[in-house]
């Protein structure tokens, strides 16, 4: 069953990453530069002549499967990290090619950093995005075989970044071993002290959403409580990684409940509904996703990771599961 768990932690994932609105946009990096800038042109014309009609990603000329739904940034970086996970992880990263690869900020500045022979944990420290999730996602592929991530989050992140990614490895862990998404939550809190912004937010998402009482009546709450309309980080560990506990143990880990109302909350649509899918997807595995969905997942776009366009996440998850990944 464990081995289900895993694939259903990762598929969990790439359903989540899908789900939210970012992902067409990071799919569209498929297409030609100039498709990208009429967006934004047309964007502008909307700005200037007040009309509500928003551009979305769009093909015109071109293949249009990169727009179909399917995961994007937080798949391919799970999967570049399942399949690298046995090597050193400065290393790793070093050997990322500097063109074509899209990551966080976080990422980016970790790799100039190690360019510069800054490593670890300065490379994560010093850097202006220490605090996003990316570690938080690659930490999943950590989880699965019970693995400490530290040193892979040591790399780009630092604080929150890094303490995000142990819940998640934490949480998944406990979620593949037992299936039980209270202990999973409870795995979380254990490695969350209350004193950090990450610790004391897990903890009053996990209130606002006990009261709610459902996942989708929880999403005003959740957006009153913990996100940031000031700045536009969408990506910090110390929201994302609350928003998908809480939503997780809501659902009672059923991902078709959690996952869309993560998505509800478009400012953190970015990697919330994936965490909370990888967090669901353990919890019950893979057999309990909705089949259209994992059809729809499972193949990576390479819009990140070019390297990757083609691979199947299910067939990388269940190599990881028998130790040959």
């Amino acid at each position: 069953m464990s081995g289900d768990r895993i694939r259903g932690a990762f598929a969990g994932l790439a359903v989540g990453d899908a789900a939210g609105w970012p992902a067409a946009r990071h799919r569209a990096a498929l297409h030609a530069p100039w498709s990208r800038r009429l967006h934004r042109e047309l964007d502008a014309f909307a700005e200037e002549h007040e009309v509500t009609t928003l551009p979305v990603p769009f093909a015109l000329n071109q293949p249009t499967a990169p727009l179909a739904v399917g995961p994007s940034d937080d798949a391919e970086w799970l999967a570049w990290t399942a399949l690298t996970i046995d090597r050193p992880r400065a290393e790793a990263f070093r050997e990322l090619p500097r063109e074509g690869v899209r990551g966080r900020i976080s990422v980016a500045t970790a790799l100039d950093n190690l360019a510069k022979g800054v490593e670890p944990p300065a490379s994560g420290h010093d850097n202006p995005h220490h605090f996003d999730d990316a570690a938080a996602v690659r930490a999943v592929a950590f989880g699965v075989l019970g693995r400490d991530p530290t040193q892979d989050a040591q790399v780009t992140n630092a604080y929150d970044g890094v303490l995000g990614a142990l819940a998640m490895a934490a949480a998944v862990a406990e979620a593949v071993r037992s299936g039980s998404v209270a202990g999973a939550v409870e795995a979380a809190l254990a490695v969350l002290p209350e004193d950090t912004a990450i610790g004391h937010n897990a903890r009053a998402a996990l209130a606002v959403t006990r009261k709610a009482g459902d996942p989708f009546a929880a999403v005003p709450a959740l957006d009153a409580a913990l996100l940031d309309h000031v700045y536009s980080y969408g990506v910090g560990a110390a929201q994302t990684v609350p928003v998908a506990l809480a939503l997780a143990e809501a659902a009672g880990g059923d991902l078709a409940r959690a996952v869309p109302a993560a998505a509800c909350l478009a400012a953190l649509a970015d990697s919330a509904p994936a965490l909370t899918g990888a967090l669901a997807g353990a919890c019950r595995g893979l057999e309990a996703i909705p089949e259209g969905w994992i059809a729809s997942a499972r193949t990576l776009a390479g819009c990140c990771l070019p390297d990757l366009a083609g691979r199947d996440l299910i067939q990388l998850s269940t190599g990881l599961s028998e130790g040959i990944a």
